[in-house]
């Protein structure tokens, strides 16, 4: 109990205050984080660099990893690009070994004291992320100290130095480091423990090594298991993290851990924790550099391993991913995304109807009902999602578009279901066998174009953040509702002078009431933008 008890509590404060540190990096990256993934391109090497800043940043190769499995499900990323970043993820999680190493334990309770100062003093968004960074930074080595301490007990332990001597068993070691990283989900943390016993003199270079080999296998299953219910192609994205850092392992263990054992204990000749770090940063880097021209090879494999095609797409959901959230910067833009694509179906869906309604075409009207049911699906889906993000450590603008997100998603669904109604009313001209004059059949098209008008520019000023084209959705609100009154009054002309029958001047000015209101929740999302 003596050793359990501070080497638990060590690892907890550990693995809670690099994910203070990652959390306080990741706001105060904001947008910058959300444009290197944005760069990214079918430059493999470019996918490298981004995906070591996205690691050092985050602070988990495994949560990056993650979110690319979700990119690769949803839709945003192909495995070209997937390759690259997983294996420069592998070179970013060295960041925290190499930050132990410096041994800043005595500067970690000042750390936290500015942090906890700075937090409590300032209310500028800014100031507290930069504080969050501080209070994660001192106790990620506040808990590395206890560790350390509590690891001081094994020290001349005779159960505990045939243990270790069993363990120059590579292959053992190897699979000890797969084990404790895969309980821990953290190669980070299982590396931070390997240096804690390096400290205390419990363990050597040469038995740290396959435990470190074997820690960058054991990060893989948390991809692996995240794969569980994605696409196959996101499967493969996983097997490839997995196939990259195998190969490297039996590349190290075979050929390579000699000449960079010698290595790292040259640069540092005294100091195993920095012998440990160098080591895991010189495995990644290498291993990198071996496999990256060989990356179309771990493709291949990977869709031998898993194959068969994709198939269609579904109807559902195709740029949001839960795994995404992990990093809500990114999270919150490919929501925008997907709203955006449901308003494009409601868009289609509007000029279905209008065309089936001209056209007397009952088929048509029958799709319309069909796409308003996926729709409907789909809002459901983008609102859960919406929800899950809300609750994700948002900054105040990403509170602000979250809102917005939620008020736009409300106003798309409900011009779907206009566009349904319209699509009813319809079935009940063609069913009755109703006829409209040449003038209503004008005013129709006229009032619909406007209408249609509005809602095409309402989406294009919330996908651009055109204020400009906001205004210009207003304008065309206004002329819809003057058409609107214009229209209802000319037919009302038309019933009193027996040009048109009862039952279809009903229909006709039930259809100009839904198209004035697809202008009003144009309006609105054009009014959510400027406001």
């Amino acid at each position: 109990m003596d050793i359990t008890i501070p080497v638990l509590g060590g690892l907890g404060l550990f693995l809670y205050g690099m994910n203070l540190m990652g959390m306080g990096l990741q706001k105060a990256a904001g947008e910058k984080l959300k444009r290197l993934i944005e760069i990214l391109t079918n430059n493999r090497l470019m996918g490298v660099i981004v995906g070591a800043l996205v690691t050092m940043v985050i602070q988990s190769s495994s949560a990056t990893t993650v979110m690319v499995i979700g990119f690769v499900n949803a839709g945003l990323m192909d495995l070209s690009q997937a390759v690259g970043v997983i294996m420069g993820a592998n070179i970013g999680t060295t960041i925290t070994a190499q930050l132990i190493a410096f041994d800043l334990v005595g500067y970690a309770p000042l750390a936290v004291a500015i942090g906890v100062i700075i937090w409590l003093m300032s209310s500028r968004k800014r100031h507290k992320d930069t504080a969050e960074i501080l209070i994660g930074f001192g106790i990620l080595f506040m808990g590395m100290d206890m560790m350390s301490s509590g690891l001081k007990p094994l020290v001349g332990n005779p159960t505990f130095s045939n243990i270790m001597i069993s363990l120059k068993d590579p292959f053992l070691g190897v699979l000890v480091g797969m084990g404790l990283t895969t309980i821990l989900q953290s190669s980070s943390a299982s590396i931070g423990l390997l240096q804690a016993l390096a400290s205390q003199g419990l363990i050597s270079i040469d038995i740290a090594f396959p435990i470190l080999f074997g820690d960058n296998i054991g990060t893989t299953t948390t991809a692996l298991i995240s794969s569980v219910g994605t696409n196959k192609t996101a499967k493969r994205a996983a097997i490839i993290h997995f196939l990259f850092n195998l190969i490297g392992t039996i590349l190290f263990m075979t050929i390579l851990r000699v000449p960079i054992e010698a290595i790292v204990m040259k640069i540092s000749p005294n100091d195993i924790q920095r012998q440990i770090a160098n080591a895991h940063t010189l495995f990644n880097i290498v291993n990198v550099l071996v496999q990256l021209p060989f990356a179309g090879l771990l493709v291949k494999a990977a869709n031998k391993l898993v194959p068969g095609d994709e198939g269609e797409l579904e109807t559902g959901i195709k740029y949001l991913d839960p795994r995404i959230l992990e990093t809500p910067s990114i999270a919150v833009g490919q929501a925008k995304k997907e709203v955006l694509r449901m308003g494009k179906l409601v868009d289609d869906n509007l000029l279905a109807a209008s065309k089936a309604f001209k056209d007397k075409n009952e088929k048509l009207t029958s799709e319309v009902f069909t796409q308003e049911k996926a729709i409907n699906r789909l809002e459901r889906d983008i609102i859960q999602y919406l929800v899950e993000l809300s609750n994700a450590p948002l900054t105040d603008e990403q509170h602000i578009e979250v809102n917005i997100l939620f008020n736009i998603v409300n106003d798309i669904e409900r011009v779907g279901d206009h566009a349904e109604n319209i699509a009813e009313l319809t079935q009940v001209a063609i069913e009755d066998r109703l006829g409209f004059s040449n003038e209503a059949i004008m005013e129709f098209d006229n009032i619909f174009d406007k209408s249609h008008e509005a809602f095409k520019n309402a989406l294009g000023a919330f996908k651009e953040e055109n204020y400009d084209l906001s205004k210009e959705v207003l304008k065309l609100e206004e002329e819809v509702n003057y058409l609107e009154e214009k229209y209802r009054a000319n037919h009302i002309e038309r019933l009193n002078k027996f040009l048109c029958q009862p039952s279809a001047g009903v229909v006709f000015l039930d259809l100009l009431s839904n198209l004035e209101r697809v202008s009003d929740h144009s309006s609105n999302i054009a009014l959510y933008l400027i406001d």
